[in-house]
């Protein structure tokens, strides 16, 4: 061969393999390594086992009937262990595959669901709600009566998919709350007076409903029709907004929420045991629940499991729902740090990702608290607030009701997570979170 075309074609060969590299590097792991040289990747056995020993403290200690934490850097797996038993009266011992009762972690899945529709111009995180679903009000209310009669003002600004996504919408909040409340228990009183059996909606009985609709859009048109609490984007008021964002990613892509969320991040994701429903047999997989009262652990209700396996499985919400074991939410928290690529599969830009985690949406002084933040669909960390020292400034995560918590940090390159399922219970998190983060000291 002519070696003047063979150089050519060799620095070609080289920089496709430079390029490959690079897109490596930018894209992170696509997969978790388990197979860990634990000095390569900055730690050691002796604290490994220092965080060992803390987790099994609180179990020996009778805080927790279990935990399970996982702990991942540079898509490395450092730590991945379960302490306790997932069902006391039966002396079962927890494991990292049990499944967990995942409650708002739900939140950052539907937000990252919306961002797909917003890579594929089909929305813009600044356009008003109004524009996809002219129900919503454009009012807020002012005053409310006894008797549920009330008087409005016209709002600051349009709802947008930015309030949804950092709960400042005043959907359902402060006096508009009330009127629904006034509303529910003047209906109540007419229901007793008629001798008619009061339903009492038990929220988990269909993975989350707080209502009596069979379906999630049939609750959000109800809510549209009542008026703000307060001016978009003046205020942070918790929850159900991203349940109007589920709605609105059914309504923009023609899918229901659990099909659509399956289709571009469950299944792509490689989290095959995360979901809203699941059949019969797989209620043995769930951790139970107990609460810490008193300084005892007490069993307590299953209706949010046992609601997974229900009959009637057509109503699903985006704020809360999710169930799954914690390597399936950390395929999910990796993707986020690698900047939106995981399994093989891109999920979101990194710029969208940039958009959602590094822009406070919050006005300075709100109802989260001092140094409070959230940008769409995470809490960010800063100075001001975080929950162990060692946290980096720009890292931001969330958490469940029942003890599910996970921080994905940019700047140490690493995903923590920290699994209970728990009602009442200690907050334990921030000390496994700064035991984790003690993994890597130099």
């Amino acid at each position: 061969m002519n070696k003047n075309r063979l150089f050519p074609a060799l620095f070609v060969a080289i920089l496709l393999v430079v390029e490959v590299h690079a897109q490596h590097s930018r894209t992170g792991p696509q997969q978790f390594n388990y197979n860990v040289d634990l000095e390569r990747v900055g730690t050691s056995k002796q604290r490994i086992l220092a965080v060992d020993s803390l987790l099994q403290s609180f179990v020996d200690q009778k805080r927790v009937p279990n935990v399970t934490a996982f702990v991942a850097k540079a898509g490395n797996v450092v730590y991945k262990k379960s302490f306790g038993l997932k069902d006391m009266e039966r002396n079962i011992p927890a494991t990292p595959d049990d499944y967990y009762i995942l409650f708002s972690q739900t939140k950052a899945i539907t937000t990252v669901a919306f961002m797909t529709l917003v890579e594929k111009g089909l929305v813009n995180i600044d356009d008003p709600v109004s524009k996809y679903f002219p129900g919503i009000s454009d009012r807020v209310v002012t005053e409310v009566r006894n008797d549920g009669t009330y008087e409005t003002r016209p709002a600051a600004g349009p709802v947008t998919f930015v309030h949804l996504m950092s709960h400042s919408s005043g959907l359902n909040a402060g006096l508009s709350g009330n009127i629904r409340r006034i509303e529910k228990r003047m209906a109540d009183s007419v229901r007793k007076a008629k001798g008619d059996t009061l339903v009492v909606p038990v929220m988990g009985q269909r993975t989350g409903g707080a209502g009596t609709a069979r379906y999630l859009k049939d609750e959000m048109i109800a809510l549209a029709k009542y008026p703000l609490g307060f001016d978009p984007g003046s205020e942070w008021n918790y929850h159900i907004s991203t349940n109007m964002l589920a709605y609105m990613v059914e309504r923009i892509s023609g899918k229901s929420l659990r099909q659509y969320v399956k289709e571009t991040i469950l299944e792509p994701l490689g989290m095959s045991q995360t979901d809203w429903y699941y059949s019969k047999e797989k209620l043995g997989r769930f951790v139970k629940v107990y609460n810490y009262v008193n300084g005892k652990l007490e069993p307590a209700p299953n209706n949010y499991s046992e609601a997974t396996v229900s009959k009637e499985q057509t109503y699903v919400e985006g704020a809360i729902g999710l169930n799954g074991p914690i390597e399936d939410y950390a395929k999910f928290c990796q993707m986020l740090l690698n900047g939106g690529t995981f399994n093989g599969h891109s999920i979101l830009k990194p710029e969208t990702i940039h958009l959602m985690t590094k822009v406070n949406r919050l006005p300075e002084v709100n109802a989260g608290g001092k140094g409070f933040q959230f940008g769409l669909g995470f809490e960010l960390y800063n100075e001001h607030k975080k929950p162990a020292p060692e946290v980096s400034n720009t890292a931001y995560s969330w958490g469940g009701l029942f003890g599910t918590e996970y921080i994905i940090d940019p700047e140490k390159n690493m995903i923590t997570l920290f699994y209970l399922n728990m009602a009442r219970k200690e907050a334990l998190a921030p000390l496994f979170i700064s035991k984790a983060y003690q993994l890597f000291e130099e």
